[in-house]
Protein backbone atom coordinates (compact mmCIF):
# COMPACT_ATOMS: atom_id res chain seq x y z
CA UNK A 1 0.00 0.00 0.00
CA UNK A 2 1.47 3.08 -1.19
CA UNK A 3 1.70 5.70 1.41
CA UNK A 4 2.26 9.73 0.75
CA UNK A 5 2.22 12.14 3.91
CA UNK A 6 2.87 15.76 3.71
CA UNK A 7 3.92 17.56 6.93
CA UNK A 8 6.30 20.61 8.13
CA UNK A 9 8.54 21.25 11.26
CA UNK A 10 12.24 20.55 11.64
CA UNK A 11 15.56 21.57 12.68
CA UNK A 12 18.99 22.91 11.59
CA UNK A 13 22.09 20.83 11.25
CA UNK A 14 25.76 21.31 10.71
CA UNK A 15 27.82 19.73 8.38
CA UNK A 16 30.38 17.34 9.74
CA UNK A 17 33.57 16.16 8.99
CA UNK A 18 31.86 12.42 9.09
CA UNK A 19 28.72 13.89 7.58
CA UNK A 20 30.84 14.88 4.30
CA UNK A 21 32.32 11.39 4.40
CA UNK A 22 28.76 9.83 4.54
CA UNK A 23 27.91 12.51 1.32
CA UNK A 24 31.32 11.65 -0.38
CA UNK A 25 29.97 8.21 -0.21
CA UNK A 26 27.36 8.99 -2.64
CA UNK A 27 28.97 11.70 -4.57
CA UNK A 28 30.87 10.26 -7.78
CA UNK A 29 33.33 12.55 -7.10
CA UNK A 30 34.95 13.87 -3.64
CA UNK A 31 32.97 16.97 -2.50
CA UNK A 32 34.48 19.96 -0.52
CA UNK A 33 32.77 20.95 2.20
CA UNK A 34 32.22 24.75 0.39
CA UNK A 35 30.88 22.92 -2.25
CA UNK A 36 27.55 21.20 -0.24
CA UNK A 37 24.45 22.64 0.88
CA UNK A 38 22.96 20.44 3.96
CA UNK A 39 19.92 20.70 5.97
CA UNK A 40 17.14 18.18 7.95
CA UNK A 41 13.74 17.45 7.44
CA UNK A 42 10.78 16.49 9.71
CA UNK A 43 9.85 13.33 7.46
CA UNK A 44 7.04 12.25 9.64
CA UNK A 45 5.91 11.04 12.93
CA UNK A 46 3.82 9.25 15.15
CA UNK A 47 1.21 11.24 16.11
CA UNK A 48 -2.72 11.32 14.19
CA UNK A 49 -2.35 13.27 11.37
CA UNK A 50 -5.16 15.16 9.45
CA UNK A 51 -5.68 11.77 7.49
CA UNK A 52 -6.19 10.03 10.39
CA UNK A 53 -3.32 8.14 9.86
CA UNK A 54 -0.18 7.57 12.26
CA UNK A 55 3.00 6.13 12.58
CA UNK A 56 4.07 4.01 15.23
CA UNK A 57 7.43 4.47 16.39
CA UNK A 58 8.29 0.84 14.95
CA UNK A 59 7.46 1.61 11.42
CA UNK A 60 9.61 5.04 11.82
CA UNK A 61 12.52 2.54 13.02
CA UNK A 62 11.92 0.90 9.80
CA UNK A 63 11.20 4.07 7.08
CA UNK A 64 14.93 5.50 8.97
CA UNK A 65 16.86 2.64 7.29
CA UNK A 66 14.76 2.87 4.09
CA UNK A 67 15.11 6.58 3.53
CA UNK A 68 19.05 6.91 3.51
CA UNK A 69 19.68 7.63 -0.33
CA UNK A 70 16.12 8.82 -1.22
CA UNK A 71 15.96 11.89 -3.34
CA UNK A 72 14.20 14.85 -2.66
CA UNK A 73 11.74 15.88 -5.57
CA UNK A 74 8.89 18.53 -6.19
CA UNK A 75 5.01 17.55 -5.60
CA UNK A 76 5.72 13.96 -5.93
CA UNK A 77 6.55 14.39 -9.57
CA UNK A 78 8.63 11.80 -10.65
CA UNK A 79 11.09 13.06 -12.88
CA UNK A 80 14.94 13.20 -13.14
CA UNK A 81 14.34 17.08 -13.94
CA UNK A 82 13.07 17.81 -10.02
CA UNK A 83 15.68 15.97 -8.62
CA UNK A 84 16.82 18.49 -6.06
CA UNK A 85 18.86 16.80 -2.69
CA UNK A 86 19.37 13.70 -1.39
CA UNK A 87 19.18 11.80 2.51
CA UNK A 88 22.17 10.83 3.31
CA UNK A 89 21.74 9.82 7.02
CA UNK A 90 17.99 9.93 9.24
CA UNK A 91 17.91 9.28 12.93
CA UNK A 92 14.23 8.38 14.90
CA UNK A 93 14.03 11.55 17.51
CA UNK A 94 12.26 10.74 21.17
CA UNK A 95 10.04 13.78 22.74
CA UNK A 96 9.07 11.15 25.24
CA UNK A 97 7.44 13.85 27.61
CA UNK A 98 5.01 14.66 25.07
CA UNK A 99 1.70 12.37 24.41
CA UNK A 100 0.51 11.80 21.31
CA UNK A 101 -3.78 11.28 20.55
CA UNK A 102 -2.49 7.61 21.04
CA UNK A 103 -1.20 7.83 24.39
CA UNK A 104 2.39 7.15 23.79
CA UNK A 105 5.24 9.02 23.54
CA UNK A 106 6.33 11.58 20.88
CA UNK A 107 8.98 10.45 18.09
CA UNK A 108 9.74 11.66 14.78
CA UNK A 109 12.06 10.63 11.82
CA UNK A 110 14.42 13.01 10.54
CA UNK A 111 16.15 13.40 7.70
CA UNK A 112 19.95 14.85 6.75
CA UNK A 113 20.29 16.18 3.11
CA UNK A 114 22.27 17.73 0.77
CA UNK A 115 22.29 19.78 -2.14
CA UNK A 116 25.11 20.58 -4.65
CA UNK A 117 26.02 24.42 -5.14
CA UNK A 118 25.37 25.26 -8.39
CA UNK A 119 24.08 28.43 -10.09
CA UNK A 120 20.65 26.04 -10.87
CA UNK A 121 20.48 25.77 -7.01
CA UNK A 122 21.33 28.93 -5.43
CA UNK A 123 17.43 30.24 -5.91
CA UNK A 124 16.18 26.99 -3.82
CA UNK A 125 18.75 26.97 -1.17
CA UNK A 126 17.73 31.11 -0.51
CA UNK A 127 14.07 29.92 -0.95
CA UNK A 128 14.63 27.15 2.18
CA UNK A 129 16.86 30.08 4.37
CA UNK A 130 13.91 32.44 4.02
CA UNK A 131 11.80 29.48 4.95
CA UNK A 132 9.89 29.96 1.54
CA UNK A 133 10.21 26.09 0.66
CA UNK A 134 9.61 24.92 4.19
CA UNK A 135 6.58 22.06 3.96
CA UNK A 136 7.49 18.55 2.69
CA UNK A 137 5.71 14.99 2.35
CA UNK A 138 7.23 11.31 1.95
CA UNK A 139 6.26 8.89 -0.35
CA UNK A 140 6.30 5.16 1.28
CA UNK A 141 4.82 1.49 0.93
CA UNK A 142 3.70 0.22 4.47
CA UNK A 143 1.91 -3.87 4.24
CA UNK A 144 -0.91 -3.16 6.89
CA UNK A 145 -3.39 0.14 7.61
CA UNK A 146 -4.37 -1.62 11.04
CA UNK A 147 -7.80 0.02 12.56
CA UNK A 148 -7.18 1.28 16.27
CA UNK A 149 -10.79 0.41 17.22
CA UNK A 150 -10.83 -3.52 16.36
CA UNK A 151 -7.18 -4.20 15.41
CA UNK A 152 -8.55 -5.06 11.94
CA UNK A 153 -7.20 -3.73 8.54
CA UNK A 154 -8.74 -0.80 7.15
CA UNK A 155 -7.84 -1.03 3.84
CA UNK A 156 -11.45 -0.44 1.95
CA UNK A 157 -13.43 -0.44 4.54
CA UNK A 158 -12.39 -4.15 5.41
CA UNK A 159 -13.59 -3.67 8.91
CA UNK A 160 -16.54 -1.77 9.26
CA UNK A 161 -15.31 1.01 10.43
CA UNK A 162 -13.91 4.33 9.26
CA UNK A 163 -11.18 6.50 10.10
CA UNK A 164 -12.02 9.99 11.81
CA UNK A 165 -15.70 8.65 13.06
CA UNK A 166 -16.02 8.28 17.24
CA UNK A 167 -17.07 4.56 18.45
CA UNK A 168 -18.27 4.88 22.19
CA UNK A 169 -16.19 8.11 22.91
CA UNK A 170 -12.82 6.51 20.78
CA UNK A 171 -11.57 8.18 17.71
CA UNK A 172 -11.23 5.78 14.88
CA UNK A 173 -7.51 6.30 12.83
CA UNK A 174 -5.39 3.79 11.30
CA UNK A 175 -1.49 2.44 12.25
CA UNK A 176 0.80 2.64 9.30
CA UNK A 177 2.72 -0.92 9.83
CA UNK A 178 4.85 -2.86 8.08
CA UNK A 179 6.82 -0.09 6.69
CA UNK A 180 8.29 -2.12 3.18
CA UNK A 181 9.52 0.66 1.22
CA UNK A 182 10.72 4.55 0.85
CA UNK A 183 10.15 5.98 -2.25
CA UNK A 184 11.47 9.99 -1.67
CA UNK A 185 10.41 13.14 -0.29
CA UNK A 186 8.76 16.18 -1.84
CA UNK A 187 8.31 19.83 -1.29
CA UNK A 188 5.21 20.67 -1.10
CA UNK A 189 2.50 23.81 -0.49
CA UNK A 190 -0.11 21.88 1.93
CA UNK A 191 0.89 19.36 4.65
CA UNK A 192 -1.42 16.27 6.09
CA UNK A 193 1.55 16.07 8.65
CA UNK A 194 1.36 19.45 10.60
CA UNK A 195 4.47 19.29 12.36
CA UNK A 196 6.83 17.74 9.46
CA UNK A 197 9.41 19.39 6.94
CA UNK A 198 11.94 22.02 6.64
CA UNK A 199 12.38 23.97 9.10
CA UNK A 200 16.45 26.06 8.88
CA UNK A 201 18.84 25.52 6.17
CA UNK A 202 22.16 23.99 7.85
CA UNK A 203 25.62 25.72 8.81
CA UNK A 204 28.96 24.58 7.79
CA UNK A 205 31.28 23.74 10.75
CA UNK A 206 34.66 25.25 10.91
CA UNK A 207 37.66 24.60 13.25
CA UNK A 208 38.32 27.74 13.89
CA UNK A 209 38.21 31.68 12.68
CA UNK A 210 41.44 31.16 10.81
CA UNK A 211 39.90 28.24 8.61
CA UNK A 212 36.52 30.55 8.03
CA UNK A 213 39.02 33.45 6.77
CA UNK A 214 41.09 31.18 4.79
CA UNK A 215 37.75 30.25 2.81
CA UNK A 216 36.16 33.61 2.72
CA UNK A 217 38.97 36.39 1.96
CA UNK A 218 36.58 39.03 2.86
CA UNK A 219 36.75 37.98 6.59
CA UNK A 220 40.78 38.18 6.74
CA UNK A 221 40.79 41.83 7.39
CA UNK A 222 38.18 41.96 9.61
CA UNK A 223 39.84 38.84 11.64
CA UNK A 224 43.24 40.73 11.72
CA UNK A 225 41.50 43.73 12.80
CA UNK A 226 39.98 41.98 15.81
CA UNK A 227 43.30 39.97 16.64
CA UNK A 228 44.67 43.30 16.62
CA UNK A 229 42.03 44.38 19.00
CA UNK A 230 42.02 41.75 20.84
CA UNK A 231 45.76 42.07 21.77
CA UNK A 232 45.57 45.72 23.24
CA UNK A 233 42.58 44.32 24.77
CA UNK A 234 45.19 41.51 26.67
CA UNK A 235 47.43 43.95 27.65
CA UNK A 236 45.69 46.54 29.15
CA UNK A 237 43.89 43.76 30.86
CA UNK A 238 47.35 42.33 32.22
CA UNK A 239 48.63 46.35 33.49
CA UNK A 240 45.33 46.47 35.12
CA UNK A 241 45.90 43.29 37.40
CA UNK A 242 49.51 44.30 38.09
CA UNK A 243 48.35 47.87 39.14
CA UNK A 244 45.82 46.29 41.52
CA UNK A 245 48.59 43.70 42.73
CA UNK A 246 50.82 46.88 43.62
CA UNK A 247 47.68 48.66 45.29
CA UNK A 248 46.68 46.13 47.33
CA UNK A 249 50.11 45.66 48.52
CA UNK A 250 50.73 49.57 49.62
CA UNK A 251 46.91 49.80 51.04
CA UNK A 252 48.30 46.98 53.68
CA UNK A 253 45.45 44.17 52.35
CA UNK A 254 47.62 41.84 54.72
CA UNK A 255 47.71 39.70 51.52
CA UNK A 256 51.05 38.39 49.97
CA UNK A 257 51.92 39.03 46.27
CA UNK A 258 50.98 35.74 45.08
CA UNK A 259 48.14 36.06 46.37
CA UNK A 260 46.77 39.25 45.13
CA UNK A 261 48.13 38.21 41.58
CA UNK A 262 45.77 35.01 42.19
CA UNK A 263 42.70 37.08 43.14
CA UNK A 264 43.02 38.86 40.34
CA UNK A 265 43.65 36.79 37.58
CA UNK A 266 40.10 35.49 38.53
CA UNK A 267 38.17 38.77 38.28
CA UNK A 268 36.92 40.89 35.18
CA UNK A 269 37.48 44.38 33.96
CA UNK A 270 34.63 45.98 35.82
CA UNK A 271 35.91 44.10 38.89
CA UNK A 272 39.16 45.20 38.79
CA UNK A 273 38.34 48.62 38.21
CA UNK A 274 36.38 48.98 41.49
CA UNK A 275 39.23 46.78 43.56
CA UNK A 276 42.20 49.30 41.81
CA UNK A 277 39.92 52.09 43.21
CA UNK A 278 39.03 50.58 46.50
CA UNK A 279 43.12 49.72 47.20
CA UNK A 280 44.17 53.13 45.49
CA UNK A 281 42.42 55.25 48.42
CA UNK A 282 43.02 52.73 50.90
CA UNK A 283 47.04 53.04 49.76
CA UNK A 284 46.48 57.27 49.82
CA UNK A 285 45.39 57.48 53.70
CA UNK A 286 48.59 55.39 54.41
CA UNK A 287 50.55 57.17 51.82
CA UNK A 288 49.50 60.77 51.84
CA UNK A 289 51.36 62.47 49.38
CA UNK A 290 53.52 65.68 50.27
CA UNK A 291 53.91 68.75 48.12
CA UNK A 292 57.61 69.40 47.14
CA UNK A 293 57.23 73.35 46.59
CA UNK A 294 55.95 75.65 48.65
CA UNK A 295 54.49 79.18 47.88
CA UNK A 296 54.65 82.47 49.90
CA UNK A 297 57.43 83.76 51.97
CA UNK A 298 58.27 81.57 55.22
CA UNK A 299 58.45 83.23 58.58
CA UNK A 300 62.12 82.77 59.97
CA UNK A 301 63.01 84.20 63.90
CA UNK A 302 65.51 86.58 63.95
CA UNK A 303 68.02 84.21 65.84
CA UNK A 304 67.46 81.74 62.85
CA UNK A 305 68.47 84.03 60.31
CA UNK A 306 72.16 84.29 61.56
CA UNK A 307 72.17 80.63 63.22
CA UNK A 308 74.35 79.50 59.91
CA UNK A 309 76.90 81.70 61.37
CA UNK A 310 76.76 81.07 65.14
CA UNK A 311 79.46 78.71 66.27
Amino acid sequence: MKIVKESQGGQGTTLSGADLALINGMARRELKAEEVYVFSVRLCDNEVDRDFERFPEKTLEELAGLFVGKSGIFDHQWSAKGQAARIYKTEVVREPEKLTRAGDGYCWLKGYAYMARTDSTKDLIAEIEAGIKKEVSVGCAVERSVCSICGGDLREGGCGHQKGREYDGRLCWASLEGASDAYEFSFVAVPAQPRAGVVKGGVREYADLKTLAARNPGCAKELERLEKEAQLGRKYLGELKDEVVRLGLLAGAGLERETLKAMADKLGQAELIAMKEAYGRQAAKRYPLKTQLEYGEKTVQPEEQDGAFLI
